[in-house]
C-alpha cells in the first residue's frame, strides 16, 4: 500500500529491519545479503518510498549535479554546447540544470549565486565577460568553474573555445577564392569576444589577399539575431550599387539567416547577387532555403570536454587547468557556391 511521504523508518518497519539496514541498502548495498535487500526493495515500492537526495546531498557537502549557464537560449549554438555537457553528465550518473543569462551580467550574477547554495559539483558557463571578477571568486571558494566558447586572462579555471581568429580568416579566404572584390562583415556587439576575433581574423585575411581596406564593409549590429540579420540586409540593399557588396560574411548563423531572408524577399539571387557565409553551422544551416555556407564549431565537443574538465577538478586533486582550443573548419553550400 502507497504511503504518502514514506520515510525511512516507515520501509525499516515494513520489512522488519533495523534504520541502519535501511541506510546500507540505499548506499552500501554491498553490505546487505541479497535476501534481505529484495525484501527491504520491495517494501519501498510497496509504500512508494522516494529517496530524499536533498538530506543526502546536505550530508555530503554537494550535489549529484552539474549546471550550464549559457548567454543566449534562443540560439541554437549553445543548447548545442548543453547536449554534448548532457552526454558527459549521463554519462557519470549527475543530472544537468540548465541556466539562460539573456547576455544581463546581473542575471548571471544570480545563477551563479544560487548554483552555489545548491552546491552543484560544477558550473559551465558562457560568460558575458570571460574576465570578470566574480568567475574567479566563485572558483576560489570552492565551486570548479570552466568557460566554455571564451578564452579568458584568469588563470584560476579551465577555458574550453574555438579558435575564431582562424574562423574568420577561412570565411573570407573562402570569399576571396571565389573571386570577390568588395565584402561586408556584419556582426556585433564588438564587446563579444567571438565577434571581434572573427572580426579581426576576416580582416587580416582580406588585407592578406591584397585587397584594399575600404571594401571591407563594416556593419555593426546590435545583438547576433536573425531580426538583426534582416537589417543587415536592408542596410545592404540600400547602398548605391557599385558601392555595394557581393557578399557578406556574418558572426553567427542566425545573422546570416536573417540576411539571407531579406535578400531573397527583394528579389536578389543568393549568391549570384550576394554570396554569404555564416558561423556555427547550426542544423539550420544546411536546411535554409539556400542551404548556407558557415563555419563549423565543433558545438557538442566543446560541452562533452568541458564536462570533463569540470568532473575532474571536482573529482581528482591532482587537477591541473587547462585552456583547450578547438579548430573550426569552413563548409561550403549553396550559399556561396553559384
Amino acid at each position: 500500500m502507497t504511503v504518502r511521504g514514506a520515510s525511512v523508518k516507515d520501509v525499516a518497519q515494513a520489512a522488519g529491519v533495523s534504520l541502519g539496514t535501511v541506510s546500507n541498502v540505499l548506499n552500501r548495498p554491498e553490505r546487505v545479503t541479497e535476501k534481505t535487500r529484495s525484501r527491504v526493495e520491495q517494501a519501498m515500492r510497496d509504500l512508494g518510498f522516494v529517496r530524499n537526495e536533498s538530506a543526502r546531498q546536505l550530508r555530503l557537502g554537494k550535489s549529484r549535479t552539474l549546471a550550464y549557464v549559457m548567454l543566449d537560449a534562443r540560439n541554437p549554438f549553445f543548447t548545442d554546447v548543453a547536449a554534448g555537457i548532457d552526454d558527459a553528465a549521463e554519462a557519470a550518473e549527475l543530472s544537468l540544470f540548465l541556466c539562460n543569462s539573456d547576455n544581463r551580467a546581473r542575471k548571471e550574477a544570480e545563477h551563479l549565486e544560487h548554483l552555489e547554495q545548491q552546491r552543484v559539483q560544477g558550473i559551465l558557463i558562457t560568460p558575458v565577460d570571460p574576465n570578470s571578477e566574480l568567475l574567479e571568486t566563485v572558483a576560489r571558494r570552492g565551486t570548479p568553474i570552466v568557460v566554455v566558447d571564451r578564452s579568458s586572462n584568469v588563470a584560476g579555471f579551465c577555458t574550453v573555445a574555438v579558435d575564431d581568429v582562424l574562423g574568420g580568416r577561412l570565411a573570407v579566404e573562402h570569399l576571396v577564392d571565389q573571386g570577390h572584390e568588395r565584402i561586408a562583415f556584419v556582426g556585433g556587439p564588438f564587446g563579444i569576444g567571438q565577434v571581434a576575433d572573427r572580426h579581426d581574423g576576416a580582416k587580416a585575411a582580406w588585407l592578406a589577399a591584397g585587397r584594399r581596406e575600404e571594401d571591407f564593409v563594416v556593419l555593426a549590429t546590435d545583438a547576433p539575431t536573425v531580426a538583426d540579420g534582416r537589417a543587415a540586409g536592408e542596410r545592404l540593399s540600400g547602398l548605391p550599387k557599385g558601392r555595394r557588396p557581393t557578399a557578406a560574411f556574418c558572426a553567427n548563423d542566425l545573422l546570416a539567416l536573417g540576411l539571407l531572408q531579406q535578400t531573397m524577399s527583394t528579389g536578389r539571387r543568393i549568391p549570384d547577387d550576394l554570396a554569404i557565409v555564416g558561423y556555427d553551422d547550426i542544423d539550420f544551416a544546411a536546411a535554409a532555403a539556400v542551404p548556407l555556407t558557415s563555419v563549423r564549431q565543433p558545438r557538442q565537443q566543446l560541452g562533452a570536454r568541458a564536462a570533463e574538465l569540470v568532473l575532474d577538478e571536482a573529482n581528482n586533486p591532482q587537477h591541473t587547468h587547462q585552456q583547450v582550443v578547438f579548430t573550426p573548419e569552413l563548409v561550403a553550400r549553396a550559399s556561396t557556391l553559384g
